[in-house]
């Protein structure tokens, strides 16, 4: 019997900075706190990130793998393409172009 994994889908919008980065965080805590095995992160309706927005995916991204859940990402726009690239991580984070891609991915391997 296949059980499929919980997938929460984290979806911020507009300009991810340190006015809501904390939220974000918190949103994500809960979904892992609540047990998700995957957490993807839609940044389809984000227009802009900066620094404390990357910061908060990275202490985001700490606190899933010590949940023991996944945390990935899809639906990124030029800005945090280079964003990602500039700071390396477009290696850390599995992107998917967008979560029809993320769901042939992952939902259909389980």
């Amino acid at each position: 019997m296949n059980i499929s994994p919980v997938v929460k889908v984290v979806q911020p919008s507009g300009i991810l900075d340190s006015t809501k980065a904390e939220s974000f965080r918190k949103e994500i805590l809960n979904h892992v706190e609540n047990g998700a095995d995957i957490i993807l992160i839609n940044f389809k309706n984000v227009t802009f990130m900066d620094s404390s927005g990357l910061g908060a995916l990275v202490l985001a991204l700490k606190t899933v793998r010590a949940g023991g859940s996944q945390m990935l990402v899809c639906s990124i726009n030029e800005q945090l393409k280079t964003l990602f690239e500039l700071t390396s991580m477009d290696r850390v984070f599995t992107i998917y172009a967008n979560q029809d891609d993320f769901n042939k991915a992952v939902l259909s391997k389980k």
